[in-house]
């Protein structure tokens, strides 16, 4: 079928399918998104059940405007745009046509078969992850990093638990015992929310961060459990030897994390610490990490506990959802007005997000990753 969501026409079919990815709950758009897309004439394509997970019904769908699709090809096979929430696992691949519009987290870096299948499918990867604002903030990436870095001091305080394998330490302490120590690589939106869950809980927090700057706001607006310290490798070295749970929080967007705790490191850390790494989906900072899902999130690493869950947000989907789609349904209504070649010429934000146009990288952190060709995005535009 001709895609229509090159050329800027008046209307658009939006297709909306359900999330396959082990234990992810999210969907891309809820009844509300549905809503204003079809008020403007487009048409949105749901997949049955799609929205259960965030506690969105077919019901609720179709009330708003919605045609329920049955399963996941017959959502792929109409759609000029396709949402989702995560990168198209493998049995997706073959699903996904030429000049479709994908609207979706990619984080292309981390996963070269993903990138390979799209590249190969001649599709338009349009990365949230990677959609970036002119003050360098990343607008689609903020609410999911907001809900993750909350939820790595939730996971993290659980795991310290000695049942759960920790070292069997309180965060917040009671009178007369100290409270356990909190370290955060990355003053970033994780790296802040996690500090303030920690700090709320009442943990000794320490920040580490390379930029200045950051540092001194952090130290003006966090409380007085809060401590901030400059990022190089020697006070890493020593810090993760006092602390009891370790947050990674360090993203360069659409680039691999740097990783900043080694292998060898975790020989310094105290038995039982916990390691969060919320980057994880972006390679990690942290060496011995790799990605885990919600049903098997941990492993131990010498006698280091790794909580690697490479969605985390997915577990408390019904906020993740709102949050999520109060950020992408205003980009998400853009594109289907104008179609993605207009819609991407006339926003810089918009066009930074697109990583794969129709079988060439045209993100350069992406094709740095791989040593793939890099393509210029304006030759598309």
């Amino acid at each position: 079928m001709p895609r229509l969501s090159t050329k800027g026409n008046s209307s658009m079919i939006v297709g909306v399918p359900k999330e396959i990815k082990t234990s992810e709950n999210r969907v891309a758009l809820t009844p509300a998104g549905v809503h204003e897309l079809t008020k403007r004439g487009h048409a949105v394509y749901v997949q049955t059940s799609a929205g259960e997970g965030s506690g969105f019904y077919d019901e609720n769908y179709t009330q708003a405007g919605a045609h329920m699709l049955p399963d996941l090809p017959a959502v792929y096979d109409i759609a000029e745009m396709i949402m989702k929430v995560k990168e198209p696992i493998e049995q997706e691949y073959d699903l996904v046509q030429e000049d479709q519009l994908l609207f979706t987290y990619f984080h292309f870096a981390s996963h070269r078969p993903l990138t390979e299948a799209m590249i190969k499918s001649k599709a338009i990867c349009l990365a949230y992850e990677t959609v970036e604002l002119a003050d360098r903030t990343l607008p689609l990436l903020i609410p999911m990093s907001e809900v993750a870095g909350r939820m790595a001091i939730q996971q993290g305080a659980k795991y310290l638990e000695k049942p759960m394998g920790g070292r069997g330490v309180l965060l917040g302490g009671v009178p007369g015992v100290q409270p356990g120590k909190v370290l955060v690589l990355g003053g970033g939106v994780v790296g802040t929310q996690a500090a303030k869950m920690a700090a709320g809980l009442g943990a000794q927090v320490t920040i580490l961060d390379i930029n200045l700057p950051r540092l001194r706001y952090l130290a003006d607006v966090m409380p007085p459990n809060v401590v901030t310290q400059y990022s190089n490798e020697y006070n890493v070295r020593s810090l993760i030897k006092t602390h009891d749970l370790i947050v990674g929080a360090v993203l360069i967007p659409g680039a691999k994390a740097p990783n900043l705790i080694t292998r060898d490191m975790l020989k310094e850390m105290k038995v039982g610490t916990v390691v969060v790494d919320v980057a994880v989906d972006q390679g990690g900072c942290i060496e011995t990490c790799k990605p885990t899902t919600h049903e098997n999130p941990i492993f131990v690493v010498d006698d280091v506990v790794h909580y690697c869950v490479a969605n985390m947000p997915g577990a408390v989907p019904y906020t993740s959802t709102l949050a999520l789609t109060n950020a992408t349904l205003p980009y998400a209504l853009e594109l289907a007005d104008k179609g993605w070649v207009k819609a991407c010429s006339d926003r810089l934000d918009l066009r930074k997000g697109l990583n794969i146009v129709q079988g060439q990288v045209v993100y350069e952190a992406v094709a740095k990753a791989f040593d793939f060709p890099y393509t210029e995005v304006n030759m598309f535009l």
